[in-house]
């Protein structure tokens, strides 16, 4: 196990990344194999999407081959067209807002990211400041992509991968840690040191949000949107406060229906693993000084408890561990 999405059997993961020259953005392709059922749950008043109502739950979901997160705003949502061109299909996407964080306003994803994404596209799965969530923020903290994933025995997985850019607060101001890390295997996330509790968070202009990300399993389930839902619970877990009226919180669902599990314990654990894998893209995340400011990431806020992040988990449990 990866402790990532991409331990759905079948379900690929590529960054696109651009840092540096005014941009600070990118682009995230999950990659999905056939016959997957997918579904869409949007919350907010805020969203940039593309393609999503072509999976709205009325008409029970559907197959996509394909799901794009993506930086740039609306303008962003553009990277979908490459990404359909090299799968040769339509690929519903969603957005977040990082225009301007590298320095340029127009420094947004293109078709050719899109593209390029999906060409990266394997089973490791890099976290932090890489695809969509290369210019996130997270209140006063530098945001980032993370994964988490769950075995839930009988071979049946579940996965998430998601990119933290949210107004609301993902830690706690007592402990010092994520909110979501108490949902952590064990060894996943650190103890808090001793020095970084109760720690006043840098002051930092209040970002545009957003907060995307997809939750996969191999379970088959009667009604895919509620796994969106269970991602948007998820969320909640993690982000303090979520889906508010300036923001666009968007979760893909995607379920290959290949084993049978108990929809309830899918669920509990879609949940769980969404707001984990918030607080990898939280702990992952380096900072960045661009024109635009210095975005703070947690590991430079509190840097004794960023130090013990353990390396597994950094490397999404690459020495076999079993969850």
């Amino acid at each position: 196990m990866r402790n990532a999405i991409t331990d759905v059997p079948g379900v690929l993961v590529g960054h696109a990344t651009r840092i540096g020259g005014g941009a600070l953005t990118g682009v995230t392709a999950v990659l999905l194999p056939p016959g997957t059922t997918c579904a869409v749950d949007v919350r907010g008043g805020a969203p940039a999407t593309r393609d999503t109502a072509a999976l709205d739950a009325r008409h029970g979901g559907r197959e996509a081959r394909g799901l794009l997160l993506t930086g740039g705003s609306a303008y962003g949502l553009a990277a979908a067209d490459g990404a359909a061109r090299v799968l040769g299909t339509p690929v519903p996407a969603a957005a977040l807002f990082d225009l301007g964080r590298g320095g340029d306003f127009h420094a947004h994803p293109t078709p050719d990211l899109g593209a390029e994404a999906v060409r990266a596209a394997g089973s490791e799965v890099a976290q932090g400041n890489v695809g969509a969530g290369t210019g996130a923020l997270n209140a006063a903290l530098k945001g980032g992509t993370g994964t988490a994933s769950a075995a839930l025995g009988g071979g049946v997985v579940v996965g998430a991968i998601a990119a933290l850019n949210a107004a609301g607060r993902s830690v706690d101001p007592v402990t010092g840690l994520p909110f979501a890390a108490p949902l952590g295997l064990p060894g996943e996330f650190p103890a808090a040191a001793g020095d970084d509790l109760a720690k006043p968070l840098p002051v930092f202009r209040r970002p545009f949000n957003t907060v995307i990300g997809v939750v996969a399993t191999n379970a088959r389930l009667p009604a895919t949107y509620a796994l969106a839902a269970a991602g948007q619970d998820g969320l909640a877990l993690a982000v303090r406060p979520a889906h508010g009226l300036p923001d666009g919180d968007a979760v893909f669902a995607a379920s290959t229906g290949t084993h049978d599990a108990p929809t309830g314990t899918v669920l509990a654990a879609a949940r769980h693993v969404f707001a984990r894998a918030l607080a990898h893209g939280l702990f992952a995340a380096e900072s960045v000084t661009t024109p635009w400011g210095h975005l703070t990431a947690y590991r430079e806020h509190y840097p004794r408890t960023g130090a013990n992040y353990p390396t597994a988990a950094r490397t999404r449990f690459a020495d076999g561990t079993e969850m």
